[in-house]
């Protein structure tokens, strides 16, 4: 993939208020062909809103958005044709089996029966779900729906995918096959923009991140870049009988950032040795030393605070 090669999805200065508050404010992200681009954030950071501006659902008050050699609002139906959608909820017919929920979402498009028909076996084979062919939605697992939620959103062929929270609700089996199957996708040079809560499938699905805080993009890079920027690579957490002492002096000066959350303390620091000596004389201490990690960078640029929605 060459950086300089025009992107298939750029987004320039994006603005929207409701209510008089800036939901999104001034954002502007690219995505390049075959390329999957993180959104990671918390509740009320924007992501849904910008969701719905690249789909043409909600028109930006500022700002521009240019796809696939087109323009949003302008060319919607156009860029829509060439899009696929995995919303958050299921939006599967209950009704409908799953071979006739991949037909009637064909005809949207407009396309002619017979392709469709044609495209129907692949994509359950895709989906793992040769053998749910006849099935209803209301017959499947949540994992099964959400591979059939990903071959609908595959029967028009589309160049990009935008996916909000696919994996939400599935276990790790389920959520597993799923990014299985994203991978696949992007070996076969599908773009991907990607709005999940979950920091490991980020790291492992993600080309870049772009982390959103209040309508904002507060930071954007390589997952590993940005732990590298942000971040200590050491992380030493804390738990159990007298952990939240060792946040004091002189436990704190062996590491350059200490947090508390709930019972357990965290000691980011550039070499964990001197730390890990001295909290194992210690009695009733339990530790963990591990790399920094995504879910770090998160918290630490968008705080531990549970935020509500709305």
């Amino acid at each position: 993939m060459s950086e300089t090669a025009a992107p298939l999805f750029e987004a320039d200065r994006l603005t929207k208020h409701y209510g008089g508050a800036a939901v999104v404010r001034e954002l502007s992200f690219r995505i390049q062909a075959g390329e999957c681009l993180g959104v990671l954030g918390p509740n009320g950071a924007g992501k849904t809103t910008t969701l719905r501006m690249c789909l043409g659902l909600t028109v930006p008050d500022g700002g521009s958005i240019r796809a696939l050699g087109l323009s949003m609002p302008r060319d919607a139906m156009a860029i829509k044709a060439q899009l696929g959608v995995v919303s958050q909820f299921d939006s599967l017919d209950p009704d409908l089996s799953c071979a006739e929920n991949l037909l009637v979402y064909g005809r949207y498009f407009r396309m002619p029966v017979a392709r469709i028909r044609e495209r129907i076996p692949r994509l359950l084979e895709f989906a793992a779900l040769t053998h749910k062919a006849h099935a209803r939605p209301g017959d499947l697992s949540g994992g099964m729906r959400r591979r059939l939620s990903l071959a609908r959103a595959l029967v028009n062929d589309p160049r990009l995918l935008l996916l909000d929270e696919p994996t939400t609700g599935l276990d790790p089996q389920a959520r597993h096959l799923m990014w299985e199957r994203l991978q696949l996708l992007l070996q076969q040079g599908k773009s991907i923009l990607l709005s999940t809560h979950f920091m490991d499938e980020a790291e492992r699905l993600c080309t870049r991140l772009l982390v959103m805080d209040r309508g904002r993009a507060i930071a954007e890079g390589t997952p590993r870049a940005l732990i590298a920027q942000h971040l200590e690579p050491d992380v030493v957490e804390v738990y159990g009988q007298g952990a939240l002492g060792t946040a004091h002096a002189p436990l704190r000066s062996l590491a350059e950032r200490v947090e508390v959350s709930g019972d357990t303390v965290f000691f980011y620091t550039q070499d964990a040795r001197a730390l890990l000596d001295a909290l194992a004389t210690v009695p009733g201490l339990r530790t963990l030393h591990r790399p920094a990690n995504l879910e770090d960078l998160f918290l630490k640029l968008t705080g531990r605070q549970i935020r509500e929605e709305g």
